[in-house]
């Protein structure tokens, strides 16, 4: 299905750029740790693009067009690519998904910034659960529960990455804690920005992004039962391995300014046989009744893309729309500055 060459260079990606995932991976079946690995180091690339480079609108516009030669089946010449346009053909992999992740980054491009909790989920659930949608895909599940399930550990990773990062985002002068709990905190943003510190308030903030984030990772437990048997140690390990980032920072006393959380390399082996012990004991027990609680409102709609096999959402081909319109005219618009400062 995909080639050899850029399987391997998939594999290197992630090796280097996502330790947590890469540990994780080992534990999956050939079947799914393969595709998985193209799947992960598509969606790195992308996030490095837009991350990293100074022109974070053109690298959105330029990604949604790699999409699109992807899904016509003349990806651009590069291994991610022409990885995942294996993994498109293979899977029938709804475009509804690596959209909305688009959408996601599209968001980050324009700098977005987020005034609710739910705000920050509706975030997450581009920018990661879809990524657990697609997971499931490639596990060939599209139960609507265990969907529903997978982007409840997609949101809850998420919101662990953010309550990791908030030192690292102020100082980039980005902001993903909800707006509105700055303001209960009485926390000014500018103030924040030029100084950031764990101050008391912001400590509790990374504890209550930490506390919803353990909610939604016990709930998402439910779901990894109803995976393929081979696959169910992977998906626990990475559970647990990102849950342990969380818990770092709880034993720093939830200071994610001055100190970036990680799982050492001992944790990691010890999660993982948990996760183990975890996979093994789930093949016994009864389906829990946790598995049928509605999806999170704001992942609803990676839910139903990809449990009808729908490619398309108009509802979200909407909303990806909006925001491109309005990265491609910021996108002229400099341009035109640019022309004239030549002249």
């Amino acid at each position: 299905m995909i080639a050899p060459a850029d399987l391997e260079h998939c594999r290197d990606v992630i090796r280097t750029g996502s330790l947590s995932f890469h540990a994780a991976s080992k534990l999956l079946p050939a079947s799914v740790r393969d595709p998985a690995l193209a799947l992960y180091a598509f969606c790195r690339l992308a996030d490095d693009e837009v991350d990293e480079g100074f022109e974070k609108g053109r690298a959105v516009i330029e990604l949604q067009e790699r999409l699109d030669l992807a899904y016509a089946g003349t990806p651009k010449n590069a291994p991610e690519d022409r990885a995942f346009a294996a993994i498109i053909a293979e899977f029938d992999m709804p475009r509804a998904l690596p959209e909305a992740l688009l959408e996601g980054l599209a968001w980050d491009a324009v700098e977005r910034r987020y005034h609710t909790l739910s705000d920050v989920r509706m975030y997450s659930s581009r920018v990661a659960s879809a990524v657990g949608a697609m997971m499931c895909v490639l596990m060939r599940v599209r139960e609507p529960h265990a969907l529903a399930r997978a982007c409840d550990l997609g949101v809850a990773m998420q919101l662990t990455n953010i309550a990791r990062d908030v030192g690292e985002d102020a100082r980039a002068g980005r902001i993903y804690l909800p707006l509105d709990w700055l303001e209960e905190e009485g926390i000014a943003l500018d103030a924040f920005f030029a100084a950031p510190e764990a101050s008391p308030e912001i400590r509790r903030m990374v504890r209550r992004l930490l506390s919803e984030a353990r909610r939604l990772y016990i709930r998402s437990e439910a779901g990894i039962g109803a995976l393929p048997v081979s696959a169910r140690t992977g998906i626990f390990a990475a559970r647990y391995i990102y849950e342990g980032i969380g818990g770092a920072l709880r034993r720093n006393n939830h200071d994610s300014i001055s100190f970036r959380a990680r799982t050492t390399k001992a944790q990691k082996i010890k999660l993982i046989g948990k996760a183990g012990l975890r996979a093994a004991a789930s093949i016994a027990l009864p389906r829990s009744p946790v598995i049928f609680a509605k999806p999170l409102p704001e992942v609803a709609f990676l839910v139903d893309a990809t449990a009808s096999r729908n490619p398309v959402m108009p509802t979200r081909m909407e909303g990806l729309m909006e925001v491109m319109a309005v990265l491609r005219a910021r996108e002229l618009a400099n341009g035109r500055t640019q022309g004239v400062a030549a002249e």
